[in-house]
Parts: C-alpha cells; structure tokens; sequence
C-alpha cells in the first residue's frame, strides 16, 4: 500500500493498454489477496500532481485470457490500495450502424452473458445483496464522457455493454440476437468487474474502444484479431489522452452513492459470519462490521 493510502483513482487496461504513459515517481506493488494474486503489478505513480494505481487487465504481454482473470484479486487489490475511483479500458465490437470503428463508447448498461466467472466477494457464510441497477457510476461516466470529447474523437455518452464469455468472437446469429436486445457494444470484461466495484464501494466507468463492427453487419468483413489490434492500436493514444483528462477531473470528492452500496446490503447477522470471512473481507466489510 502506497504510505498515505490516498491513491484514489486506479486504471484498469484493457487490450492494447499495458502500461499508463506519463506516471512520474514510479514504483510496482505486488499484492496478495484472500482471492489470489491480481493479474499483474499494480503501477503506483502521479499524473499532473494526483496518484494514480494501474493494473494490466490481462497482464503485460497479454497472457489472460477473459475466462481467466482474476477479477476478485483486481478489485480487492485496488480496495486495498485504497482506490475510490476506478476507469477501466476495454476494447469493444459495435453493435450498432451510428456506433463506427474507432469511436469511443462511455457504456451505462450492461447485459451478463458470462457463464464461468465469479461475480462476488460474498458467500461462505456472508450474504451481501447491492443493487447494481445502474452499474455505472454516472458522476464518472459523465467525467469521462468529457475527457474523451475531442481530438476528432466521436464520443458516445452511453449505451449497452453485452459481456460475453468468450474467448471466441460471436457467431452472426448471437450477434443480431445481442443487436435486438438493444446491445450497443460488445465486449468480454466488464463483468463481472462492474458488479464486484460496487460491492467493493468503488465507482467504475468504462471508456470503450470501438475497433470493429460485429458480425451481425453483413457489409464488413468479418471480424478478426489483426482487424481489432490494427484499430485498437490506433484507439489506445486516444484513449490515453482522454484518462489524463479525466484524472484531473475525478480528483474531486465523491458525491455519488457509489461509496455506500454496502450499506443495508449485508443480511448475515453479524455474529454468525465466520471469523476467517470477517477477517478477509475486513477491507469492504469494516464500515459495517465490527471486528471481533
């Protein structure tokens, strides 16, 4: 943890964003957590004056596959660092025609399609229900929605994110199934990301990166890996630009509810929840449970 535990912001990179430009004063932290070991190192440093933790959704040099992240270890890595505000990067099909490759997408929905991830810090003993009705926090989105404006970048305010297991692309029937559901992008890691920095009481937003429409449009070639690396590598610059701006704007206080999503939401009584629980979730879980 970084001496004064006031990294408040953290970054989260998805495809293509490995390492966070700019940082000055740098140093890696390796953690441990009750979940396993986060994906990588997180990168402690400053932008323009405010601390800043990055984390390298799928490790440096990519070695992750979506299936397999440890999104627990993550979220539970950037808590314990402190982190109150966390931006993550994703690159993203377009599911719609007005949404074109290379645009920049702040998502305020999401469809779960996952199958194989776990999507809570709860259970064994604990039982926690948040609301996740809007699992964006809108104060961020609105912060980055701003950042991302401009350098001839079209910014979408929000939409639909469909989260797919992967890690294979769609096949053209789920893509129009996904289209009709009223999908905006289509993407493998929001989730379960989103619902664990709620219960971790962290804001999350998303800026994602549109490389490619989906196979659900007939016109355009299908999509392929050298397809969405090539706009994706054109995206990352953008994107770049748009988390410095943003960093400087998400510095202020919190005024959202992002920071309370536990509160009411622990229905275990607090004598019955295992000692080794209360232990291991004691960062998400000490505003509310006295420690025995």
């Amino acid at each position: 943890m970084m001496d004064d535990a006031r990294t408040r912001i953290g970054i989260i990179g998805g495809s293509g964003l490995y390492e966070m430009e700019g940082l000055r004063n740098v140093r890696e932290v390796r953690l441990d957590t009750p979940f396993g070991a986060p994906s990588d190192a997180y990168v402690l440093g400053e932008i323009d004056g405010e601390r800043v933790a990055f984390l390298p959704r799928h490790g440096r040099g990519h070695r992750i596959a979506p299936t397999e992240l440890n999104s627990r270890a993550n979220i539970f890595g950037f808590k314990t660092l402190g982190v109150e505000r966390l931006i993550a990067v994703s690159a993203v099909g377009s599911m719609r025609e007005e949404i074109h490759p290379l645009d920049i997408v702040i998502p305020d929905q999401l469809i779960d399609r996952t199958r194989q991830r776990a999507n809570t810090f709860f259970g064994e003993g604990i039982v926690a229900h948040v609301g996740i009705a809007d699992p964006f926090c809108s104060d961020l989105s609105a912060i980055l929605a701003r950042a991302a404006d401009g350098r001839g970048v079209t910014v979408h305010p929000r939409g639909t994110y469909v989260c797919i297991e992967g890690p294979q692309f769609s096949t053209r029937a789920e893509s129009r199934v996904f289209q009709s559901w009223g999908a905006s992008v289509i993407g493998m890691t929001a989730l379960p990301e989103a619902r664990l920095a709620r219960e971790a009481e962290i804001c999350y937003a998303m800026l994602a990166l549109a490389t490619d429409y989906d196979v659900w449009h007939e016109s355009e070639e299908a999509v392929t890996v050298e397809m969405v690396v090539a706009n994706l590598l054109r995206n990352v610059d953008r994107a770049r630009h748009a988390l410095r701006v943003a960093i400087g704007g998400a510095s202020a206080p919190r005024r959202c509810m992002c920071g309370d999503a536990l509160r009411d939401a622990i229905m275990t009584r607090a004598d019955l929840i295992p000692a080794e629980r209360r232990t291991a979730l004691a960062p998400l879980i000490g505003r509310y449970v006295v420690q025995s």
